[in-house]
């Protein structure tokens, strides 16, 4: 297939990309800047330049959307801009382009209201109670994704759960060096179930989604690796990897929950530009369960991971022995 990425020089998008090209396909990106993965052609521009976006679409097959704009914190406007109307400017010119397949990567967040979430199916996505800009913004692109479903142009939401491995800047970055730092506080007792998603699966779900989309698409599927663990566990297995202390002291959820509000307010009032060291999203999602049943997403997509937890963190604590 002609197959367009956007969002190609983020770390899940650049690996989703060259995936595409060693499977055989012929790849085009969509970004600010130059995406750096061999084989592909890049076109450089916003999903707010319509020209820009229209040169991209042009005679391809398939879409898989993942520019976004993420972030803890940072003006709304921004959020709607990126998130919301550029999705809908990018559907729009696939449409016209008669591009027929249509990957939305999307998040969990878009059905998280902040409650525990233990072995729950894809909800549906809800702007409304959705936590912060991301979530919200996020939620209401993949309901204007969903919505432009159609037989001719089939389109699927995919939301991978905290995708991590060896070069992500994301979680894994932010994490060994807050926890070099002392900045890395456990919330209440560590003990939450959390599930994640190593890069490769992540990659090969996308890649399944594409591929099968004719008998999944109108549908929002949830991607995990299946195996949550304790969040304390989790945290100490990406530290050990990368060669730092885990973190042993802690903070009660609730006061984290608060405090992180303040923070968020902070950092609005203040025109913070970088990440704030806490939010109430952030707090939550360090202090409640949330995995998810992985039956409907598995048998539809004919996917499976290909990469246990365990065998992730070694690669993991590979790649940071080799640096």
């Amino acid at each position: 297939m002609k197959v367009l990425v956007t969002g190609a020089s983020g770390f899940l998008g650049s690996t989703v990309a060259t995936a595409l090209v060693a499977a055989g396909h012929r790849v085009r990106t969509l970004q600010r800047g130059p995406s750096k993965v061999a084989g592909v052609k890049d076109v450089l521009g916003s999903l707010l330049d319509p020209e820009a976006v229209s040169c991209a679409v042009a005679g391809m097959d398939g879409v898989v959307h993942l520019a976004a704009k993420v972030s803890l914190a940072g003006p709304a406007a921004e959020f709607d801009a990126v998130n919301v109307e550029g999705t809908r400017a990018l559907l729009t010119a696939a449409t016209a382009a008669k591009v027929s397949r249509f990957v939305y990567v999307s998040s969990p967040s878009v059905a998280h209201s902040g409650d525990s979430i233990m072995g729950d199916d894809a909800g549906p996505a809800d702007p409304v109670h959705a936590r912060g800009n991301y979530a919200r913004t996020k939620a209401e692109a993949e309901l204007l994704a969903l919505a432009a479903d159609s037989a001719e142009f089939q389109v699927v939401a995919i939301r991978p759960h905290l995708v991590w491995g060896p070069g992500d800047t994301q979680l894994v970055e932010r994490i060994v060096e807050r926890a070099r730092g002392r900045r890395l506080p456990l919330l209440g007792h560590g003990a939450a179930l959390i599930d994640t998603t190593y890069i490769d699966n992540a990659v090969g779900a996308l890649t399944a989604a594409l591929e099968n989309i004719d008998r999944v698409h109108g549908a929002a599927y949830v991607v995990t690796n299946g195996e949550p663990r304790p969040v304390a566990e989790l945290l100490a297995g990406i530290c050990r990897a990368a060669g730092v202390q885990p973190p042993t002291w802690r903070v009660p959820a609730g006061l984290a929950r608060g405090a992180g509000s303040l923070i968020e307010q902070l950092w609005q009032s203040t025109g913070g530009k970088d990440e704030p060291p806490m939010t109430r999203f952030l707090a939550e999602q360090l202090s409640t369960a949330h995995w998810f049943d992985q039956r409907r997403t598995r048998r539809d997509l004919d996917w499976h991971p290909s990469v246990s937890l365990d065998e992730g963190l070694a690669r993991l604590a590979a790649s940071y022995g080799a640096a």
